[in-house]
């Protein structure tokens, strides 16, 4: 690994030696895992925010609190109905833009 006095200057060997290179299955499953913890943890920022307990914001959008709390742990990703119903529900704003090419 390169460091220098301790601090990473090649995070990509990191990564490759934790899990794998990129492109193998072991890499995709591990950055998978990576956006759903990250998207969980946005949506528990929004539902604290909100003051909204997990019951409630279930309720809003049609699903029980065990479901958003596994959500909200990583262990699950919601569909995209949902999805889309649970940033509805805390105030956020989700666009789809065409990237200028």
């Amino acid at each position: 690994m390169e460091t220098n006095n301790h601090q990473i200057t090649d995070y990509d060997i990191v990564l490759d030696a934790k899990f794998g290179k990129e492109g193998t299955p072991e890499r995709a499953k591990a950055e998978d895992e990576a956006y759903a913890f990250y998207t969980s943890q946005i949506l528990v920022e929004a539902r604290k925010e909100a003051k909204m307990t997990q019951s409630e914001l279930a309720k809003r959008v049609g699903t029980n609190k065990s479901y958003i709390s596994k959500i909200e742990n990583g262990l699950i990703e919601p569909g995209v109905g949902l999805f889309l119903r649970i940033i509805n529900a805390l105030g956020l704003k989700f666009d789809i833009v065409k990237p200028v090419m």
